[in-house]
């Protein structure tokens, strides 16, 4: 019998039927959805990078402040990852993503209205405490009550999708809402103003609209709801026989250490290049406000189509580790390359398109690892402490180049820094034990 009572005899070829169409179903009722929320959390995390090209000066703020403010996001991102993750886990995913949309649509509004460096500081540290106040964790963890782990990197890849497609979405809307002014107010708090309303109304809908765990889905079939519960059953039973971890247990297992110091490097070199990296292409190219943010948007394109591919070879060949260090390693010698010729402008500007098409590659496959030895509160509490600790690199990387930047008035001494970054995080990443094999379930 199935947790809610279904008989499970059927023949091989109407299980693969069931298999077939429970895995389709779940996929279109829940990646579409969460990928767009992704896109709405991700763009107004990032659009203090193209706010950055007016914001400095009619505010009168240095590199370095904005860089600071830029980083300083992560500070409250970090405090909430793991209870955020452990409220999901226990309490309710779906009521705890939409309640966390709400405050931080609220709080991305408010920055249209500051005016000095301290009240800059203040609104961002606030908005990474309320808008990834365990998000994505949450969503990780919520993929995990739905998806068996020989699908999680693909589903993680449509999700993660997301992220490198926010600046191909939001990168030339930033540009045509730089260049309006409204009752007075410039274009950058615009920017803020209409890229926080959607994230209030779709915290409202997704209360409404996801649904937290697969045997309370009434738009799945009594038998499907039968064969996916049993299935995840069963994964967490095969994980549970090797060992069952307590949460403090897997705040200390090295292979989560491990992780957690890779993801931070990777993070590092990620938001060092990608807040800064419409401001590199101005001082490169020379071009305008409009044709930089097109240009800014072309790394994300190229990892969107890399994502999707690594995490879909990841799941066919059930192997992570190499899957998520290769990217990495590639991105480091990309960045090195785009360096080494920066005075051949179109040349140097594909070495950093190169970056985003290997970096973005590594996002699916990561995330998909936690879960390959964890399930449960151990799996979210890893994934809240991978996360919160890891994205200090989201404060170092931008805070670090922009310190460099207003010391030399250049970006090649900060650049190398992220390129040792990206070195480290693949070679941090070979040395996880987990990730070598997978469980195999059926189907």
């Amino acid at each position: 019998m199935a947790p809610d009572g279904t008989a499970l005899t059927h023949s091989p070829a109407t299980r693969a039927d069931i298999a077939r169409s429970v895995r389709r179903r779940i996929a279109l009722r829940l990646l579409p959805f969460l990928f767009v929320l992704y896109v709405v959390a991700f763009v107004d995390r990032m659009n203090i990078g193209a706010a950055a090209l007016e914001m400095p000066h009619d505010l009168g703020f240095s590199e370095r402040v904005v860089g600071t403010g830029a980083g300083i996001f992560f500070f409250g991102y970090f405090l909430l990852q793991i209870p955020g993750a452990l409220v999901a886990e226990r309490w309710s995913a779906r009521r705890w993503i939409g309640r966390v949309m709400i405050a931080w649509g609220i709080l991305t509004l408010l920055m249209a209205f500051i005016h000095t460096a301290r009240e800059f500081y203040l609104v961002r540290f606030f908005v990474g405490a309320a808008e990834e106040a365990g998000f994505f964790p949450a969503v990780v963890v919520y993929l995990s009550h739905w998806f068996r782990k020989r699908d999680r990197a693909k589903a993680l890849a449509v999700f993660y999708a997301a992220m490198p497609l926010s600046f191909v979405i939001g990168s030339p809307l930033a540009g045509v809402l730089l260049g309006i002014s409204w009752f007075g107010l410039r274009g950058w708090r615009w920017l803020f103003v209409l890229e926080g309303v959607p994230a209030i109304v779709l915290g409202l809908v997704a209360i409404v609209y996801l649904t937290d765990w697969p045997r309370e889905a009434r738009w799945l079939g009594p038998e499907e709801r039968g064969w996916i519960t049993a299935q995840l059953d069963e994964e967490k039973k095969a994980i549970h026989r090797v060992r069952r971890y307590s949460v403090w247990q897997a705040l200390g297992h090295r292979d989560v250490i491990l992780l957690t110091l890779c993801y931070f490097c990777a993070a590092t070199g990620s938001y060092g290049i990608g807040f800064w990296l419409p401001t590199i292409f101005k001082r490169l190219s020379g071009k305008s406000d409009m044709a930089v943010t097109l240009l800014a948007s072309l790394p994300y394109l190229a990892g969107f189509v890399s994502q999707q591919l690594n995490g879909w070879h990841s799941d066919r060949k059930q192997e992570r580790r190499w899957h998520a260090a290769m990217p990495t390693l590639l991105a480091g010698a990309a960045l090195f390359l785009a360096i080494r010729f920066e005075s051949h402008v179109g040349l140097s500007i594909f070495f950093f398109v190169l970056v985003g098409a290997t970096y973005y590659a590594f996002h699916p496959v990561f995330w998909a690892m936690p879960t390959e030895f964890l399930s449960e509160s151990a799996a979210a509490a890893s994934i809240g402490l991978i996360n919160s600790v890891g994205n200090l690199g989201g404060f170092v990387g931008p805070f670090v180049l922009g310190f460099i930047v207003n010391r030399t008035h250049s970006f090649s001494a900060g650049l190398w820094y992220l390129v040792g970054n990206f070195l480290a995080s693949g070679i941090l990443m070979l040395s996880v034990h987990t990730g070598r094999r997978s469980v195999k379930a059926e189907g």
